[in-house]
């Protein structure tokens, strides 16, 4: 294999989300809807009532219990001091309201670059062939530049074709490597897999990507070297799951689903504090729940 060009040090510390040098923008300029992430409805570009004059949250510690687990899942990949530090040069959206529109446009936009840039640096990081490489370096060139747009320029970028320009040198990286040493898992791109019962599904190098994991039954389950980027993960049981060397697997991902002890995890990621702290002990051999009537959808 020819060596790679070398990868942007720091890349992870670059783009995670640092809150002192932001200004709440999470907390203001994006849309909740009332659900069970949400307990309220609250328009785009309107602060959330919870957020103090300090830019801090007023229930930060109670989120889960108050209603707003979505809050603790986001993760905005360093956008958010990227936008206030860089773009707005420190300019405080409460002090210069007049700013505000641009900066939560500005904002939303950043968001997408900075997840791109963090997708790509991770497929650098597996280390593809030379060719491959190449191509993901310059995507990831160009998109760094686009960060460094002024609000103007950033409203102009046309988002989806650059994501999707993006997901296909993403899929190439994930084929090519979860072939590696043996043959790739099933394809289960965006298949709706809500509430499935996957404990003895063969997930080991499969690919995911999209797929709806809400609330399935993972107990267990080799999902070692699985592609699950963009994957729901909401509510997913990963309870003595192995997921180490699983590909494009967010830390919010993670955050989202229900693990404990047992469940192995990539050592990029941390263990999720609201996991139980106690050891498992029916992981390796779970009662089976009921399986559902002939014909209901899985």
């Amino acid at each position: 294999m020819s060596e790679q060009t070398p990868q942007p040090a720091g890349w992870r510390e670059r783009l995670h989300a640092d809150c002192s040098r932001c200004f709440a923008l999470c907390c203001a300029a994006p849309a909740f809807a009332r659900s069970s992430d949400f307990a309220i409805d609250k328009p785009a570009g309107q602060p959330c009532p919870n957020l103090r004059g300090d830019f801090r949250c007023g229930i930060h510690t109670q989120l889960r219990e108050r209603g707003f687990a979505g809050c603790t899942v986001f993760d905005c990949f360093g956008a958010g001091q990227q936008v206030a530090q860089v773009t707005f040069g420190g300019r405080d959206w409460r002090a210069e309201p007049g700013s505000a529109r641009d900066m939560f446009a500005s904002f939303t936009v950043m968001r997408h670059l900075h997840e791109l840039l963090y997708y790509l640096a991770e497929a650098r990081s597996l280390r593809p062939d030379a060719s491959l490489d190449g191509e993901l370096a310059r995507a990831q060139a160009h998109t760094e530049q686009l960060t460094r747009g002024t609000p103007a320029e950033l409203a102009a970028i046309d988002v989806g074709t650059l994501r999707g320009e993006a997901a296909g040198l993403l899929r190439r990286t994930s084929a090519l490597v979860r072939a590696r040493g043996g043959r790739p898992g099933p394809d289960r791109s965006g298949a709706d897999l809500t509430g499935a019962d996957l404990r003895e599904a063969g997930l080991r190098r499969a690919s995911l990507r999209g797929a709806y994991l809400i609330g399935a039954d993972l107990r267990g389950a080799d999902l070692s070297g699985a592609d699950l980027l963009g994957a729901d993960l909401r509510g997913a049981d990963v309870r003595g799951a192995d997921l180490t060397g699983c590909l494009f697997l967010l830390q919010s991902q993670l955050d989202a689903a229900r693990g404990d002890l047992g469940t192995r995890v990539p050592p990029v990621l941390t263990r999720p504090a609201h996991w139980p702290a106690t050891h498992p002990t029916t992981a390796a051999s779970p009662a089976r729940p009921p399986r559902p009537p002939r014909g209901t959808r899985r």
